[in-house]
């Protein structure tokens, strides 16, 4: 037997037991200035070859080489990788090892699997181009592929990248998930907020921004969300309190240390912690004080949302906090929530807690995500973040601009990004967004590495389903890497791509109109959050009309 090589896309999930679909080579690759173009070299060994003595090395020459970085892609296991009673489009339905982590190769050496396949991931990105290009530059590059230490030449090909001489417009919509500071201090150990911990903060911060995310979710105090009742996760509270009798005072030092990392890396909204707990707002979070002289929990399970006590403090707290963030940031990009996912069972009580805040929130931007339309209609939610599964009558009924979500319960029919879903099914999201006209996407699981209701930590190298609770990927798309560093992912490229269409979108709807643009994507008008292609071929020759219809301007 000898050696296979096949080059692949970014929209192709290179399995060890499945020889991947190749790259075709009649849809053109472009992209615009400090876009990442990706694809990949999937490769499988003889059944004879060792592994300690057969790594390879992969070199690239041409043009783009020197904006190119290579990594291999990992296999992680997939417990539960999806439902029993999924729809079709899966790729895969057996636990078992998948790829999805992106390990950085500096010296382009890479490790076989015996006998199976495994990928080699591409990143070409350009920021700049010489003055003398006007348009665009097509860059070339050049892959040889040998064993390490040998001049044996096992395969070689090559492929032009075109780069556009313009930069993509920034996102127009929110696209806001949530960072679980407690998640990285759970697994890189040190205390809240210590040098480490913030290290670690900005470099997942970074990965969001790369990702197209512009808004995260801040921990003004530890985030009452996915937590057992009766429970608290991890404190990782940003805000010091301090109670003298009736009076509190506080210490925003940590927050603005947070908002100046998020201002660095691009993100424009700042979505604050929930003012209640989840799954109905009935109790109030889990917030820790200075209380003569020691430190102490004096909010969480045992105070309903409507104690008085809790009331008397946020009259103190939000006026403070709101003071700080227009000084600090724009009042416009400030989210607040009530509560996260109440069901109909929960409007009296998510009614009483809004009223509590109410009068304190006067011309604030407060969104729920949610799933019943009764919130909207009766004006308890005005600014509704609709499941994608739930949205069809918040859409029918004229609802401007909803914000849309996915999570665990979107398992069927709509896009979302479990590992066991083609990427194509990933990368839908983007047009979707932009053809319902949608104002916002919220995700929860950026880095959530707990089980199910938080009762534990997990390790998301041997655990990406929360314990069997959630499909594989679900709780979180980026991985924690050696000394504290982001590890991504191909699905957080693929996520990229998505919001990258968005954003090429939005140049061809303000050149050309927005007619133009759905003519581009959805032609027949037949695009939906339940009706899109499946096919991966689509999305790259969509993408390629989209960037020459810009060019054509």
């Amino acid at each position: 037997m000898s050696w296979n090589f096949v080059l692949a896309d970014s929209l192709e999930t290179v399995r060890p037991t499945v020889e991947p679909r190749p790259i075709n080579r009649d849809i053109s690759r472009s992209v615009f200035l400090a876009e990442t173009y990706s694809f990949q070299l999937a490769f499988r060994p003889p059944a004879t070859a060792r592994r300690t003595s057969d790594a390879i090395k992969i070199t690239v020459a041409g043009a783009a080489a020197e904006h190119t970085t290579l990594y291999a892609v990992d296999l992680v296991p997939a417990t539960l990788p999806a439902f029993p009673d999924h729809d079709d489009n899966y790729l895969f339905d057996s636990p078992g090892l998948y790829p999805d982590p992106l390990v950085v190769s500096t010296d382009g050496l890479v490790e076989p699997l015996v006998g199976h396949w495994r990928s080699v991931w591409f990143d070409v990105r350009v920021d700049e181009l010489p003055r003398s290009v006007t348009d665009a530059a097509d860059l070339d590059l050049r892959l040889t592929v040998q064993h390490a230490g040998s001049d044996e030449q096992l395969y070689r090909d090559e492929l032009t990248v075109t780069v556009i001489n313009q930069r993509l417009p920034a996102l127009d919509i929110v696209n806001t998930q949530w960072l679980h500071a407690d998640c990285l201090l759970d697994y890189y150990g040190g205390s809240a907020f210590d040098d480490d911990h913030w290290r670690a903060i900005d470099s997942f911060v970074g990965s969001a921004a790369r990702m197209g995310i512009n808004g995260l979710l801040t921990p003004i105090w530890t985030p009452p969300l996915d937590t057992a009742v009766g429970t608290r996760r991890t404190p990782v509270q940003l805000v010091g309190i301090s109670r003298r009798g009736e009076d509190y005072t506080f210490d925003f030092t940590d927050l603005e240390r947070w908002l100046e990392i998020l201002a660095r890396h691009g993100i424009e909204y700042v979505e604050l912690a929930h003012l209640f707990t989840q799954w109905g707002a009935r109790a109030t979070p889990a917030i820790d004080a200075e209380v003569d002289g020691e430190l102490r929990q004096i909010f969480g399970w045992d105070v309903r949302a409507t104690d008085p006590s809790y009331r008397h403090f946020l009259e103190q707290f939000i006026p403070a906090l709101q003071q700080l963030l227009t000084d600090r940031w724009d009042p416009a990009k400030v989210i607040y929530h009530i509560s996260d996912e109440p069901s109909r069972d929960h409007l009296d009580d998510y009614r009483a807690a809004r009223a509590v805040v109410e009068d304190l929130l006067v011309g604030c931007l407060i969104a729920d995500a949610l799933s019943d339309y009764d919130f909207y209609t009766q004006g308890v939610v005005k600014q509704p973040i609709v499941a994608t599964n739930h949205a069809e009558p918040f859409l029918a009924g004229g609802v401007r601009r909803p914000w849309l979500y996915y999570c665990v319960s979107q398992n069927k029919i709509v896009a979302n990004r479990f590992i066991a879903m083609p990427p194509a099914r990933h990368r839908v999201i983007g047009q979707q967004l932009f053809a319902a006209d949608a104002g916002g996407f919220l995700h929860w699981g950026f880095n959530f590495y707990n089980s199910q209701h938080s009762r534990s930590a997990v390790n998301p190298y041997a655990d990406t389903c929360a314990d069997n609770a959630f499909p594989a990927g679900d709780p979180f798309i980026v991985y924690p890497g050696p000394d504290r560093q982001v590890r991504e992912s191909t699905r957080h490229r693929v996520a990229a791509q998505a919001i990258n269409d968005h954003r090429a979108l939005q140049l061809v709807r303000d050149q050309l109109g927005r007619a133009a643009a759905l003519e581009l994507i959805d032609p027949d008008r037949t695009l939906s959050l339940t009706e899109y292609p499946t096919d991966a071929d689509h999305y790259l020759a969509t993408r390629e009309r989209i960037n020459e219809a810009v060019r054509r301007r």
